[in-house]
């Protein structure tokens, strides 16, 4: 198994969930030593040549996004060009290639401010979850080829993705400069836990709307199991000092568990809901996007990658557990050669259609990686290599999956989440956290982290802690 890129082991607290932290295999390396293949840096400069687009429409500052669309404006109606997810996996792609990429900053920073020119109407440090082009500006929320926009809202893994994104930077660039990334990343954190969390039953929402259902409605306490992006569970724990990210963690894999252990396939469907025992079941037809809502279908087809990177990360045992699983089933399913791995399966494991898509074998390289099945995991590899031209989604999660098959992906620094009087909860005591507890006292802002105003731990946060702030700040 190849190493991993860390940047510093992640903490104490996440040892509390059973998390091992030093796989035997795995080594610890600094966010700049090189490890990408020629192969995955090659297919690097080909990606970005044919998916990262500048917005030509914004000419005060420079904005870059991934273009998912095989369509192009020709008028009469707006064209989708990119969704949150896709952004998602360009700022982590760019961030990855920090050490490769003289540009990658100056992408990253593009795709940043093109982020935050497209909140979400419901988190406002999320990201509207689609962009169409109409001739004269990207605009959210445009229905059925509308030219104006309207209401929009986010999508968890591209929300999530977004944010560990930050926190990549942030360890790479440090957050002094004109962007602070990791009070960026706080902030995106915080409104996922707000709005994307099911806070009842600690699970995943499909995205900030949820958050406006109803608890009679179907989508309450339904998930989407390409969401499971475990590997990040601990680390926005860490971050941002909130260990209800840690029930979040323990639910989710009480999911997989439960969905693991009945079909015996490691075939996780594109959508589950909650049944009237408190089971997570596969969602019927038509839940939300096909008839394919409760296989194992274009959402789900992320898993391997998605759950797997928590064992080669983080040692997680039912990590392993899912990728052993998926792993026997396809090697056995398809007779050894990744070649046959079609493009949807039930949970029982029944082929839904009947060729084959690069967006289903990418990601069994890392199941495969987990595993240590050698000959496999080659075999997935050279079908990567030898699959030729394919499309945004395809190409996209190939390229993720190649910079975790080396051992390229960064666990951002997880500084700690508890320095006395750091009120902005950006992992340092400073002016700026004096300032905050100025419009805090005024009643004119909130403070991100509450207790560590509590300069003099008498329980409270009042003007005898702006003091002893004063006086901290003048003493350093």
């Amino acid at each position: 198994m190849e190493i991993i890129k860390k940047v510093t082991a992640v903490s104490a607290v996440v040892a509390l969930i059973q998390c091992v932290f030093s796989v035997n295999n795995i080594d610890t390396v600094s966010a700049y030593d090189s490890v990408l293949s020629a192969e995955t840096t090659d297919f690097y400069k080909n990606w970005k040549e044919k998916y990262v687009v500048q917005d030509k429409y914004v000419t005060d500052e420079k904005q870059y996004y991934v273009y998912y669309s095989e369509e192009k404006f020709s008028g009469g109606y707006s064209v989708p060009v990119t969704v949150s997810e896709a952004h998602g996996y360009g700022m982590l792609i760019m961030a990855s290639m920090a050490d490769y990429d003289d540009t990658a900053k100056e992408y990253f920073d593009g795709m940043y401010r093109y982020f935050k020119a497209h909140p979400s109407d419901i988190g406002s440090n999320l990201m509207s979850w689609q962009q169409c082009d109409n001739g004269t500006a990207l605009i959210d929320g445009a229905e059925e080829g509308s030219m104006t926009g309207g209401s929009c809202d986010s999508a968890t893994d591209g929300d999530m993705d977004i944010a560990y994104a930050l926190l990549m930077a942030d360890s790479i660039w440090g957050s002094s400069g004109d962007i602070d990334y990791r009070s960026e990343a706080v902030a995106v954190i915080n409104d996922i836990m707000k709005y994307d969390v099911n806070h009842e039953y600690w699970t995943l929402n499909l995205g900030d709307w949820v958050s406006e259902c109803d608890k009679s409605e179907n989508y309450y306490s339904a998930t989407r199991c390409s969401d499971f992006i475990v590997q990040y569970l601990p680390v926005f724990a860490e971050v941002s000092g909130d260990n209800n990210w840690l029930k979040v963690y323990e639910s989710t894999y009480s999911i997989i568990n439960g969905i693991v252990e009945k079909y015996q396939t490691g075939i996780l469907p594109d959508f589950v809901i909650r049944n009237s025992d408190g089971k997570y079941i596969p969602a019927p037809a038509n839940f939300l996007e096909s008839e394919n809502d409760g296989n194992y279908y274009y959402n789900s087809c992320r898993v391997p990658w998605r759950i797997g990177m928590d064992y080669l990360i983080n040692g997680n045992k039912d990590s392993l557990k899912f990728a052993q699983a998926i792993n026997s089933f396809m090697m056995k399913s398809t007779n050894g050669d990744p070649w046959e791995i079609m493009a949807g399966y039930t949970p029982d494991g029944k082929t839904v259609e009947d060729y084959n898509d690069l967006c289903f074998v990418a990601p069994l390289l890392i199941s495969a990686k987990c595993c240590e099945t050698s000959e496999w995991h080659d075999e997935i590899r050279t079908v990567l290599n030898e699959y030729g031209d394919d499309v945004y989604y395809g190409d996209t999660i190939k390229m993720l999956c190649l910079i975790v098959d080396d051992g390229g992906w960064i666990v951002p620094d997880e500084k700690s989440a508890n320095v006395i009087g750091d009120v902005d909860n950006n992992g340092e005591f400073n002016v700026a956290d004096l300032v905050l507890m100025h419009k805090y006292l005024l009643g004119a802002e909130p403070l991100i982290k509450y207790e560590n105003g509590d300069m003099n731990n008498d329980g409270s946060v009042d003007t005898f802690d702006l003091v002893l702030m004063r006086r901290e700040l003048k003493k350093s």
